[in-house]
């Protein structure tokens, strides 16, 4: 008999502890797991001789037409329709890009630390209405909160000009925390009060950076490691800042309009969180599968993210928190960014409602990227361009801005 009740005990607690094992690891969407790897590597599958023949066709006329060049790709329901990498990635040397290659990805940056500033929100190390001088008392602004910073309505100067002048020692590279002591020293004029109007520049998100790094005690490149990168499973993207790598260790060079010179990187490839993130065409489609899977943030996190928090430009066009935003007929939702810096031009866009992905990364900033209107169309998605629609959702025929 009391044989027979510790059994049952034994049985009883074991399942139990079984049971609880079993629940945790269900509870938390975040945790990685073998199947993840696999299945991140069943979305970067991609067969030549199945490659969608329009989408080939296209970037083969971007390329010899319009001069583009750089990597491609377009996903769509979680597979590779069409990738490519087209051309140099450093001319001078007559160095080729492959589909491995990492480019600095300039703004589209900027979603990556929205997403690292939502995350501690989340986690209720900070709040989206704290005051920069919160954790900055020298900050000399008042009435900028995150939530301004994080849709371009703080007001701030770009630092990228207010410190070109300031900044004597060209050959050695600034860090997010010498931008904040600079801001605070010599107090520069703002371009508008906080919260009266959208305008986008560089200096919200260096601060978004530079107050992660004061909240964590991590530097910036620490905490998206460990918080955004091997979550989503994204084993080729980093962050490189001058101020730890006197050379940035990646083969792709950025150009300038032309062949005749690359782009030489400066003291301003100092401070990230503005740009700063190197990454491939393949990590962000498992970016764009990390955020849609829950892996980083909440649903209810995310649509607030990708909720516009200005007035929209033709109707459609906003930004919310990190993210352009396309608001479209029937909730038709796309989310997306452009980048341009130092001889890099990108465009990463993600239908959220045809689960579409396309990124253009280029090294050859020549313009070649206003010319993706036919690609939107075959895909059925907006054409994404700024002045592409009307306020009633037409498309004028000859607005190239």
């Amino acid at each position: 008999m009391i044989y027979r009740y510790f059994f049952m005990v034994t049985v009883l607690v074991t399942f139990m502890f079984s049971a609880c094992s079993n629940a945790n690891n269900k509870k938390d969407p975040k945790v990685r797991t073998i199947s993840d790897d696999k299945a991140d590597s069943l979305l970067l599958v991609y067969n030549p001789k199945k490659a969608d023949k329009f989408i080939a066709d296209f970037v083969d006329n971007l390329h010899k037409k319009y001069g583009f060049n750089g990597n491609m790709l377009v996903a769509k329901d979680g597979k590779i329709l069409y990738e490519k990498a087209i051309g140099w990635a450093d001319y001078l040397h007559r160095d080729s890009l492959n589909i491995n290659s990492e480019f600095e990805l300039a703004s589209v940056t900027k979603t990556f630390t929205g997403v690292g500033i939502l995350q501690l929100v989340e986690k209720k190390k900070i709040s989206l209405d704290d005051n920069v001088k919160k954790f900055f008392p020298d900050f000399p602004y008042d009435g900028i909160t995150i939530r301004l910073l994080l849709s371009h309505r703080s007001g701030m100067m770009n630092y990228v000009y207010f410190t070109d002048n300031i900044w004597k020692q060209k050959m050695k590279p600034m860090s997010n925390m010498d931008v904040m002591k600079l801001i605070a020293e010599y107090k520069p004029a703002r371009y508008a009060a906080p919260d009266t109007r959208f305008h986008y520049n560089n200096s919200n998100f260096m601060v978004l950076g530079a107050i992660i790094e004061k909240v964590t005690g991590k530097t910036y490149a620490d905490y998206m490691m460990s918080n955004v990168f091997k979550p989503a499973g994204m084993k080729h993207t980093h962050v490189y800042s001058t101020t730890v790598y006197p050379k940035i260790p990646v083969d792709v060079v950025g150009h300038d309009r032309t062949w005749r010179y690359s782009v030489v990187q400066n003291f301003l490839d100092g401070p990230v969180g503005d740009k700063g993130i190197y990454s491939t065409v393949n990590d962000l489609v498992l970016y764009d599968n990390a955020l849609r899977k829950g892996r980083l943030l909440s649903k209810a996190t995310l649509d607030s993210a990708y909720t516009g928090r200005n007035k929209p430009v033709n109707g459609h066009f906003n930004y919310g928190y990190g993210w352009r935003i396309f608001d479209g007929e029937n909730g038709r939702k796309v989310v997306y960014h452009t980048g341009w810096w130092h001889g890099f031009r990108h465009i990463y866009v993600r239908d959220l409602d045809k689960k579409i992905v396309v990124v253009f990364l280029g090294n050859l900033t020549n313009g070649s990227l206003v010319h993706l209107d036919e690609l939107f169309k075959y895909l059925k998605m907006p054409i994404i361009r700024k002045a592409a629609y009307s306020g009633t959702g037409s498309l004028p025929g000859t607005d190239e801005d």
